[in-house]
Parts: C-alpha cells; structure tokens; sequence
C-alpha cells in the first residue's frame, strides 16, 4: 500500500440546542448581534454526563459500522481536543474502550481547533510508513465545560460535539500531502488556560490573521495534491466564524465547491468542527463520492493544518 483513504464518516451532537434568543435571556446580546458578527444562529450543549470520550465513542462509533470494518480491525486511535478533563487515561484509551478495540495504540492530539487535521495527517504517516492499517481519527469537545458564561464575546461561540473518520490503507494515496505550521510569536491570541480552565481569544487578531493569510496557504494545500481550486468539490474550513469562512473560500478561488456553513446550526466545535461538518456533507450526499475535498484547521496556538481528500 502506498497510502491510505478515508472510508467512511460520522458524527455526533448533543440533544440540548442553544439559540441566540436563549443566550439573550442571561448575557447582554441578541439574535442580530450575534449573526451580524459571527453568523451563528444555535449551538449543541452537552448535559453534564456527555463527557468528550462519550461523545467521541459516538461519532466514532457510528463511522466504524459505516466503515464494515470490525472492532479488532482497528489498530491506531487518535483523538483531537483541548477539552478532556482527565490527563490519564487518555481520551483515546477511553473510546478504545467503550468500542471494545483489543489493542489499538491510543493517542490524544491537542492542537486545539486544528487537532483533526493533525490528527488525520498523523494516521496517513503511521498507515504510509506501515505501522498501522487502519485508524479511527476522532475529532471531540465540550468547549462550554471553558466558557465564561457571562462573557459574550466567547460564550455565543461555543458548542459541543464530535466528528470521526475511519481511515485505511489504499493502492493509491486518497489523502493528499499535509501543510502544517503554525505561528509561534502569535500562540497566546487564543488561550484556554486559569482554574477553571477558561476559553478566551484576542479574536479581532485571529480574523486579521484567518482572512488574509489563509487563502494563500489553502492554495499552497492544494499545489501540493495538484489539484486546482476550482477542482474542489467541497472546502470544509474550521468553523469558526463565518465571517471568516466565506471570505477565505471566496479568496481560494474554489468556484465550483459546496462550502461547509455547519457554524451556523453547530457553533464553533474546535477540533470536532472539520470532522462533524465533513461528515454532514457526507451523510447529506452534497459531494460526489471520489471528488476532492478540502479540508483545513487553524486556531489554537495558532496553528494551522490542511490537506486536500477524496470524499468517501
């Protein structure tokens, strides 16, 4: 095998949903506030026992039966968040548990709101390199476990959920060639940090950063697969602001692509974000199966990820 493919997709929300009209009732915001600046209009929010292992044993248990492959095919879990509560066991320990995989190697990735895309660059290499076969790749967060509730400059942001691929091995690379780094000198613009650990973000400074640097670096993204951005088929972005999203697709040049506006009804998910709004697409049938995707996380630290797919 010379690398790997994404089979199959699934994800998970929370029952509870958050409107603007709800938030209006304890924070001093409104429902035209709040879509005129980020365009969020509900957000999931996961009850006190929806832990991030739950969740992510949901959405990655729901791609695994999609996948037909069995538990004991699973030799690699990755997990991406920033929100686990436990350090030991692991997040990945956890979901290997509750699915019953015999003996995966079990990581977390924390690169925050670009940890899928890290997450899935990783199981390519482990795959390509053959220490693995096949992979689950798990996308997971209970951001409003860190929000300051009274802060609405954060707490209208937020929402939980979780996003899996099951990744394995193919005759010919279906995951194109990762571009990754991040921007060191700007890594405190968004924290999660204190006790209580709590979210906050210097955000006028991560949309300066987001709508003109990143286009030129999702186009890098996709010289690497060779594929021109009008080739797309689908631009799953993270979502965090669709100010920021529909700018950055515009200015890719990717004419001829649906473009993920999950933000809009899931609030920004850090890391669960990519997987979960891929997989909508996915499970909505809006891009053609073998079309090329692209998929692309910045924020945290500020780091960013992105690589170009086939659509499962």
């Amino acid at each position: 095998m010379t690398g790997s493919r994404v089979l199959a997709l699934g994800h998970y929300q929370p029952a509870k949903v958050l409107t603007n009209d709800d938030l209006a009732e304890f924070v001093d915001t409104d429902d035209a506030w709040i879509t005129s600046r980020v365009g969020i209009r509900t957000r999931h929010i996961a009850a006190p026992d929806e832990t991030v292992d739950a969740m992510a044993s949901a959405a990655a248990a729901k791609a695994l039966a999609a996948s037909g492959l069995a538990p004991a095919d699973i030799d690699l879990v990755l997990v991406a968040t920033c929100t686990a509560t436990d350090r030991s066991p692991n997040t990945a320990a956890r979901v290997a548990a509750r699915l019953g995989l015999p003996a995966p190697a079990a990581m977390d990735v924390n690169v925050v709101c670009a940890g899928f895309t890290h997450a899935l660059a990783t199981a390519d290499h482990a795959i390509r390199a053959g220490s693995a076969r096949n992979a689950l790749v798990i996308g997971a967060e209970k951001f409003t476990d860190v929000v300051d509730w009274t802060d609405r400059s954060t707490c209208i942001l937020v929402g939980d959920g979780a996003g899996a691929a099951v990744v394995t091995a193919a005759a010919e690379p279906e995951i194109g060639p990762v571009l990754w780094g991040s921007v060191p000198e700007m890594g405190d613009a968004v924290r999660i940090e204190g006790e209580p650990a709590r979210f906050s973000q210097a955000g006028q400074t991560v949309y300066r950063w987001a709508t003109t640097q990143l286009p030129a670096i999702a186009r890098q993204v996709c010289e690497r697969s060779g594929v021109r951005p009008e080739e797309l088929a689908g631009v799953v972005l993270h979502q965090a602001n669709l100010r920021i999203i529909e700018p950055v697709a515009e200015r890719i040049g990717a004419v001829n692509a649906v473009i993920s506006r999950d933000v809009v009804e899931s609030g920004n998910t850090s890391a669960a974000s990519v997987p979960l709004a891929f997989s909508k697409l996915v499970e909505r049938r809006e891009v053609p199966s073998g079309a090329p995707v692209l998929l692309f996380g910045f924020g945290g630290n500020l780091s960013y990820a992105g690589q170009i797919v086939r659509c499962p």
